[in-house]
């Protein structure tokens, strides 16, 4: 059996059943940090199966603190919406030209945009970017008229979540070095997100349990008292 390093013996003396608040769990978070700047994360397990329609969670919420990551947008448009797009900051726009990029691979986007316009293109692309949660959504506000709108979201801290297999919720909330003052006010705009985004097949408790960890560090679990509508 491999042995435990000191930290990872440390954190095996926490008490797995202990509910925090989110104040104690960012500050035992920042006890057990790495030496680089971990990813904070939240997830929250849901009372639902996504296997059903009408039990599918997903969104769209802007953390009020940003992500602390450099988000790549990738923007299908033409004429005066692609120069809109640029100056709001896109890293790629293009139309059947960044259609062929990225059949040709170059995908290394955490968000696609397009114009309504756009969309007998992009169609063209749901098997590459389908699988990887970049297809443009109208209900995600993806396939919009005011792409310089949605790419400043994009980089602005707006972050999509949507329900895994298991009934779970994982999404990043910030980085660690963030104050906690950012860390709480994007943990509440994540979670009041999830909780207004209760589908109408969900039956039961809805929200069962929170968890907050980091890149390397434990997995805190968070009282649900601490959400409001929980």
């Amino acid at each position: 059996m491999a042995k435990q390093t000191k930290k990872q013996q440390t954190v095996a003396k926490l008490d797995s059943e202990k509910l925090y608040s989110v104040d104690e769990a960012i500050a035992t978070l920042r006890e057990y940090k790495a030496k680089f700047d971990e990813t904070v994360e939240v997830a929250m397990n849901l009372g639902v199966d996504p296997r059903h329609a009408d039990q599918m969670v997903r969104g769209m919420v802007s953390l009020p603190s940003g992500t602390g990551k450099d988000v790549k947008v990738a923007v299908f448009a033409k004429g005066d919406n692609a120069d809109k797009a640029l100056a709001a900051g896109a890293d790629k726009v293009g139309a059947e030209d960044l259609m062929e990029d990225m059949q040709n691979g170059n995908l290394d986007y955490d968000r696609v945009i397009a114009t309504p316009d756009m969309m007998g293109v992009v169609g063209r692309l749901g098997k590459l970017l389908g699988p990887k949660g970049l297809m443009p959504n109208p209900k995600l506000g993806t396939v919009t008229p005011n792409v310089e709108q949605a790419v400043k979201d994009a980089k602005g801290g707006q972050v999509e979540f949507r329900v895994e297999k298991q009934g779970i919720i994982h999404s990043g909330i910030g980085k660690l070095s963030f104050k906690d003052a950012d860390l709480k006010a994007n943990f509440k705009a994540m979670t009041d997100a999830i909780v207004k985004a209760k589908p109408s097949g969900s039956k039961g408790k809805y929200v069962q349990k929170i968890t907050l960890t980091s890149s390397m560090g434990p997995g805190l679990k968070v009282d649900l008292a601490e959400v409001e509508g929980a």
